[in-house]
């Protein structure tokens, strides 16, 4: 495979470089000490389109592949800020109760760690319509789409506060009517319907990790260059240089495991492992750059001037949610080691 950038990607990593240009440092730090939604950030680059490119044009989106998402997301986070306010793909569904009622299904039940609920109108939701088989235990789950706005006091949200600016929410869903219209596929098979979202997801996160490992290399090489302690540039010495150096590799390696996954996934060919490996080994990249970047910035690391310390938080999470890399070694050891199934 040659995953060497086209014409047409590159034009979209530069242009959407451009765009991040006009949302600096200063942007995302003042964002965070005010608790404040990325909205103009979000806005525009929803006015410019980069937040619909997997919508198929025939919807009036732009119809490109997981590929392009990728780096879309990946130089918003190379630039220093944060694609969780707006991922080209919707990652968290909660699982609920849904009961039938004439023509609507009535769900009642609750989802902590739901993204951007408040700033959200439409919802994919997972809920259980009918127990699960034993030889199923994801029989009986459906997809519905719903419509936030049209939630009538059905639907609260509460904030959970978290170490960084992350809007993310606990939803309570008490007796909300959703039309069976808005059923997705067929009734009792949801799950199946959304397993290639989890491996999308499982892309998209490993080039935003990917956008962040580079991010912390770009600033730590052009610190440690210009920054002087006795009389000679720090990046000189191999203890500020080699940790940097090993990142640099280990952030490289991810990214072609990366593209694999997401050229098999938009050429409709399996990509499960590959996207799980791909979103591992790219936010252990990510951390491991983020610590190298760390040392090599020293005190000024703690300081929020720099955005290393910020942009350390958030990488954090990648490793952790939404899906665990413990769960990520479980998949793998599982399904494709053919190893006995951990739980």
């Amino acid at each position: 495979m040659d995953f060497s950038l086209s014409a047409d990607q590159v034009l979209i990593r530069d242009a959407v470089r451009e765009v991040c240009a006009g949302f600096p440092g200063r942007y995302w730090r003042d964002l965070e000490a005010n608790g404040e939604y990325p909205a103009e950030f979000v806005a525009t680059m929803t006015r410019l389109g980069w937040l619909s490119v997997l919508i198929p044009a025939d919807y009036g989106g732009g119809g490109q592949g997981v590929t392009e998402a990728g780096i879309i997301l990946e130089e918003i986070h190379r630039s220093g800020g944060n694609a969780n306010a707006c991922h080209a793909q919707l990652y968290t569904m909660g699982a609920t109760r849904a009961d039938r009622d004439g023509q609507d299904y009535v769900i009642t039940g609750q989802k902590t760690f739901i993204s951007r609920a408040e700033q959200t109108d439409l919802m994919l939701l997972l809920a259980r319509t009918g127990p699960p088989t034993a030889a199923d235990r994801t029989a009986g789950l459906s997809l519905f789409l719903v419509d936030l706005r049209q939630a009538r006091g059905a639907v609260e949200t509460r904030r959970i506060p978290l170490m960084f600016n992350y809007h993310t929410y606990q939803v309570f869903f008490s007796g909300l009517r959703v039309p069976a219209g808005h059923l997705i596929g067929v009734a009792g098979r949801g799950f199946r319907h959304v397993l290639d979202g989890f491996n999308a997801e499982r892309c998209l996160l490993a080039s935003e990790a990917i956008g962040d490992g580079l991010f912390f290399l770009d600033r730590a090489s052009e610190y440690a260059s210009r920054r002087e302690v006795f009389g000679r540039p720090i990046g000189a010495n191999q203890g500020v240089a080699f940790p940097l150096a090993q990142a640099k590799a280990r952030v490289e390696a991810a990214s072609l495991l990366r593209f694999k996954a997401t050229a098999l996934f938009d050429a409709g060919q399996p990509c499960g492992a590959e996207a799980n490996m791909a979103k591992l080994l790219a936010s252990q990249a990510s951390a491991e750059a983020g610590n190298a970047a760390m040392h090599a910035f020293g005190g000024n690391a703690f300081a929020a001037e720099y955005d290393i310390e910020r942009k350390f938080r958030e990488t954090k999470l990648l490793e952790i949610a939404p899906v665990s890399n413990n769960l990520v070694l479980a998949y793998l050891g599982q399904h494709v080691l053919g190893l006995p199934r951990s739980y």
